[in-house]
């Protein structure tokens, strides 16, 4: 799996710009490109068969991906303290 670029679904950028993480997703982002997946703790999410994964964006919220090809695609943002 080789991540060149990472694109976002309209209602994930409403989400993070009306919940301030603009800046915070900015770094993780960059973390991702530059392969520094620890830190940000890249798993898949359950059920396994889904292909879903997540990455922290901080210690509240995740983001929901899944990747096509060489592009990951954040299909949501979600605060998983509710």
């Amino acid at each position: 799996m080789k991540i060149e670029r990472i694109l976002e679904y309209k209602k994930v950028w409403d989400y993070i710009i009306s919940h301030n993480l603009l800046n915070q997703y900015k770094k993780v982002k960059l973390l991702i490109l530059s392969w520094n997946l620890k830190s940000v703790d890249f798993r898949k999410r359950r059920p396994y068969k889904t292909e879903k994964y997540y990455f922290k964006i901080n210690k509240k919220y995740r983001a929901f991906w899944y990747i096509e090809w060489t592009t990951l695609k954040i299909f949501e943002i979600n605060d998983h303290q509710d």
